[in-house]
């Protein structure tokens, strides 16, 4: 049995590179899902979330809110896939045939998560977080979050995995 998800060290193309002023962190996780588009492929990955994932998050959300980390649904928040729209927190930045661009900026980091397909046979649905930290705040924070962050994009890439 093949594993569902790799992470892979990539090397970041300067379009990836200019989504943020600085990147301060960067993973990619793959998958392989020759059957779904990139809109399919991206509400398996964000909108299909185990119940674990979601008590991190509720976790989370009470913890950040302490030290004035936004965890409150945005003014402009909508669930259209269109650039502007929102896939759960994240707005969509971008959309291209073979890429989608989330993310969120905050006073402490500001965050893009790429999902690519680069038509290879085996995981071809790539999965890109790109952090860039605005202070102390972010450093932290991301330090905190790190050994959990890896272990729920692993799981949520895993979502969108249709390979046998």
């Amino acid at each position: 049995m093949s594993k569902k998800v790799l992470e892979e060290n990539l090397e970041l193309t300067e379009t990836e590179r200019n989504w943020l002023t600085r990147i301060d962190f960067a993973d990619t996780f793959s998958t392989t899902n020759h059957t779904n588009n990139l809109k399919e492929i991206t509400n398996l990955v964000f909108n299909t979330t185990p119940p674990w994932v979601k008590t991190l998050f509720t976790i989370r959300n009470k913890m950040v809110e302490i030290i004035g980390i936004k965890t409150k649904i945005p003014d402009d928040y909508n669930e259209d896939f269109k650039v502007g729209g929102y896939v759960k927190f994240f707005k969509i930045y971008s959309i291209s045939e073979n890429e989608v661009v989330l993310g969120a900026d905050d006073s402490h980091l500001n965050f893009r998560a790429i999902i690519k397909n680069d038509h290879t046979d085996k995981y071809n649905i790539k999965v890109t977080t790109l952090v860039e930290y605005n202070n102390s705040n972010g450093k932290m924070y991301m330090k905190i979050i790190k050994p959990f962050h890896r272990q729920v994009v692993k799981r949520l890439v895993a979502n969108a995995c249709n390979e046998k």
